[in-house]
């Protein structure tokens, strides 16, 4: 077992003073009252924060909302789990029996929310700088993929900005008609714009993707004849 836990701390590349809290990380609420959830609140917190700082620094021409898409596909429960993987959590982990039998080593909800608890339970053990520590290198290759990602503008925002940038007014979205059947809805969205007498109109199983679908279209029309 001190092997193990050896080893598992040379993958964390992190060696716990209190290996209680290790151990505490590591134990699923399946086990009884001594379990990882609070550690698990804790270490939510502080990656939320270390992601959203290096969005921020890394990309400072980036709005809000893109910011906030890219953090989301960081610290999505399927990102934990393949951190926890990559780190060969599964069999360090402590379940109990009915947990252990229905294979929840490999579910991905508890492995991500045990990586959520060691980020905790570093912190705890050191301070913020070592629990920051931690997450880039656990997390390194999902900071290098945001890093290498260009924010995407939607096409609403970009077809925005472009009438902004020549003082053209904003254009106007109307949804024009619903059909289809009840569990396959189709919604068509029309968009005009004043002064440069566009109007096109979309379909689509959403109003939102008919609104993306018709502001592409219009942009790529506008574009075309500017």
């Amino acid at each position: 077992m001190a092997s193990n836990i050896r080893q598992l701390q040379e993958r964390l590349q992190y060696q716990f003073r209190d290996p209680e809290l290790l151990s505490l990380a590591l134990s699923h609420r399946s086990c009884g009252s001594r379990n990882n959830e609070r550690l698990e609140f804790l270490g939510d917190s502080i990656l939320g924060v270390r992601v959203t700082d290096f969005l921020y620094q890394q990309f400072p021409q980036a709005r809000e909302g893109d910011l906030s898409r890219m953090r989301s596909q960081i610290v999505r429960a399927e990102s934990l789990a393949q951190v926890a993987k990559d780190l060969q959590l599964g069999p360090e982990l402590s379940l109990g029996p009915g947990e252990m039998k229905s294979g929840g080593q490999r579910r991905d909800s508890i492995l991500g929310d045990t990586v959520e608890a060691l980020i905790g339970a570093v912190y705890l053990d050191s301070d913020m700088q070592a629990a920051t520590t931690c997450i880039d290198h656990w997390f390194r290759e999902l900071l290098d993929a945001a890093s290498d990602a260009q924010p995407v503008k939607d096409a609403k925002t970009a077809l925005q900005e472009w009438l902004q940038q020549r003082s053209k007014p904003v254009p106007q979205y109307e949804l024009v008609d619903t059909g289809g059947e009840a569990h396959s809805r189709l919604f068509t969205v029309s968009c005009k714009i004043d002064q440069v007498d566009k109007a096109v109109s979309a379909t689509a199983s959403s109003r939102r993707k008919a609104e993306q679908l018709v502001a592409q279209q219009l942009l790529s029309e506008l574009e075309q004849g500017f």
